[in-house]
């Protein structure tokens, strides 16, 4: 009942990761406006052809056919996406069609996307996305598989575990961030064993990843916490392997090493079930989950559990699965786009600000 991202949303993301140089959203030219914005931060220029009442009535592939063409003259692009709209996808306007006429160099992926594709949920612009790099040759059809696999699992997860239950959401923004620092800074003094795991999604990882890189060893130089991440370099396009590979660098570089690598980032929703078997195995007193924590089957775990989430309206459906605190941090995208480095979180800033009382002990 609350709003929920969009398949167009995804479609736009997806073509991000594809590394087109210009998507053209073919719609009005307030459709998905701060997502297309957001984008820009990344390195993809998103344009509209700003379709009006005429264009609903009349159709607008000659406005797409002129804004392919303005397109190729101001960027000279290699790879150009087009994603429908409800608007045009309502009138029927022929996405290909529009392309042919203009003839451009770029090669041009063609989605036919809108808010209510399917059964609306935005995993299906994604895998829409997929299937048309594909056809181009752009993917090789394995990693498409791969990832609609994983796409399908997250859908699954947020329509039983996350926010796509069907019922109104309340948005919460979880428990005192400065208690929940505490309880974990006390479990480390304590010498209890404290695990962090990041079980991120994509560039949301370079906030989440924040808590992986504090200075711990001041509660307790002799009990650093373990850490479990969904960081695999080798996992994924060319730039969700590179946001890995980014934090595991940037983690050594201050001398923390990753214990367990539990798959890529755009595993997330299969990596959680790898992350709880770990943390059965390692006999965890406390574990902060980070990221996406509804993906982790917490259920299974009899420990005391800490889950950092980027959705207010996470918070009651992370309380429900049985996790003890939670947290929320905000804007994870906007803060995340266009860094190739981990990003200050507010809970990370918190946990900096208990560190200091421990030093002065």
């Amino acid at each position: 009942m609350h709003p929920r991202p969009s398949p167009i949303a995804a479609s736009l993301y997806t073509l991000r990761d594809m590394n087109a140089d210009v998507v053209i959203l073919h719609g009005p030219h307030g459709c998905c406006f701060r997502t297309g914005r957001l984008l820009e931060n990344d390195g993809v220029r998103i344009v509209t052809t700003a379709m009006s009442e005429n264009d609903f009535i009349f159709g607008a592939g000659e406005k797409l056919e002129e804004t392919l063409l303005k397109v190729d003259k101001m960027f000279s692009p290699a790879l150009v996406g087009i994603v429908g709209t409800c608007a045009s996808m309502i009138i029927g306007e022929d996405l290909k069609e529009a392309v042919q006429r203009a003839n451009i160099k770029a090669k041009v992926l063609t989605v036919e996307s809108h808010g209510g594709f399917g059964e609306g949920d935005n995993t299906e612009g994604a895998i829409m996305v997929l299937e048309a790099a594909v056809k181009e040759g752009i993917i090789p059809p394995e990693e498409a598989e791969r990832q609609i696999k994983m796409l399908k699992m997250a859908t699954q997860v947020e329509k039983t575990r996350g926010m796509a239950q069907g019922e109104y959401i309340s948005p919460s923004f979880g428990d005192d961030k400065e208690e929940v620092a505490r309880e974990l800074l006390n479990q480390i003094e304590a010498g209890k064993k404290v695990a962090l795991v990041l079980n991120a999604k994509k560039e949301t990882s370079y906030l989440f990843g924040d808590i992986l890189k504090l200075p711990y060893y001041m509660a307790n130089p002799e009990n650093p916490p373990i850490i479990i991440a969904n960081l695999d370099e080798d996992t994924g396009l060319e730039r969700i392997r590179s946001h890995a590979r980014n934090i595991v660098n940037e983690l050594k570089e201050d001398e923390i090493q990753v214990d367990f690598i539990t798959g890529g980032l755009d595993e997330y929703p299969e990596t959680g079930k790898s992350a709880v078997q770990l943390l059965k195995e390692e006999k965890v007193d406390l574990a902060v989950i980070a990221g996406v924590p509804h993906a982790l089957p917490i259920e299974e775990l009899d420990l005391k559990t800490i889950a950092v989430t980027d959705g207010p309206r996470l918070v009651e459906p992370l309380k429900k699965l049985g996790y003890d605190m939670v947290v929320a941090e905000l804007d994870a995208h906007a803060k995340t786009l266009g860094t190739d480095s981990i990003v200050s979180s507010d809970f990370g800033e918190t946990i900096k600000k208990v560190l200091k009382e421990y030093k002065l002990k």
